[in-house]
């Protein structure tokens, strides 16, 4: 952190944020308090303007390229688990998902829309290279039910998706406002990537209905199969990433989730 301090000042006390990364940092002086991060998207800025994350104070770029982004700290907490299901969340990413400012800038930035025809190919040939396929039958049978309903999710309107809508990244602060942190796997896509996962890990189903129509969209059966789409689709990148990574426990786990996918979509959708 010596090249930091450097070019900050020796009045800053700089500390590491946390994090899988460890390109984020707390920077303190006196009153002043900023969250730093190394080589953020320029998504940043938008997003920023946007009210969407904490205000952008600057950004730096440093003599060996890198580049510094300095935030507002914020005095709040992360959201509970049972806090997804509030309205605020809905709205939230109703906000997200009709923002054109977003779409253009992540196109500007050389992001292309993912078609789901795209990444069904892309996902077939990876766990053929690791041989996923024939080890483990549910895996066939996940990628047969994506086959089975890859036409409901063409032709979706494309929006700016998050991709990983959890509850660590929802912060709340003591003055009410809610932000959605951690960019960096933003992507343009279908909506449902981001609020399927929310509807289907934190929102009993009974509510599914009330949280839609908080978000603007109706519940009917094309939706929830695009839903499960996008939900066995993730579950099998998460197999094979867990299983290049040599991580056998979470491959277990990610197959259980795809049991339960796979018989869910069996039972609602007539597929087989």
């Amino acid at each position: 952190m010596n090249w930091l301090s450097a070019s900050l000042g020796k009045e800053w006390n700089i500390t590491p944020a946390g994090g899988l990364t460890g390109d984020a940092y707390i920077a303190e002086n006196n009153n002043k308090k900023l969250f730093l991060k190394r080589n953020s998207s320029p998504f940043l800025a938008v997003l920023s303007a946007e009210g969407i994350v904490p205000k952008l104070v600057w950004t730096k770029r440093m003599e060996n390229g890198d580049v510094i982004t300095a935030q507002e700290w914020i005095d709040g907490r992360k959201l509970e688990p049972e806090e997804m299901r509030q309205n605020r969340v809905a709205e939230l990413l109703r906000k997200i998902h009709h923002s054109s400012e977003l779409v253009h800038m992540l196109m500007r930035m050389g992001k292309k829309p993912k078609t789901p025809d795209v990444n069904l190919k892309k996902l077939k040939h990876r766990l053929n290279a690791n041989n996923l396929i024939e080890q483990y039958s549910e895996v066939g049978k996940g990628l047969s039910y994506l086959q089975q309903l890859l036409p409901v999710t063409r032709e979706q309107k494309q929006v700016v998706c998050h991709c990983d809508i959890n509850h660590n990244n929802l912060l709340l602060t003591n003055d009410g406002q809610l932000y959605l942190v951690d960019w960096d796997n933003a992507m343009i896509a279908d909506p449902i990537m981001d609020f399927g996962m929310l509807l289907k890990w934190y929102v009993p189903i009974d509510d599914w209905p009330n949280w839609l129509d908080t978000y603007g969209v109706t519940y009917d059966k094309q939706l929830f199969e695009r839903m499960y789409w996008y939900l066995i689709s993730d579950a099998l990148y998460y197999i094979n990433w867990h299983y290049n990574r040599k991580e056998p426990n979470k491959v277990m786990e990610r197959l259980q989730d795809l049991r339960e996918l796979n018989a869910y979509v069996m039972n609602k959708f007539s597929v087989n």
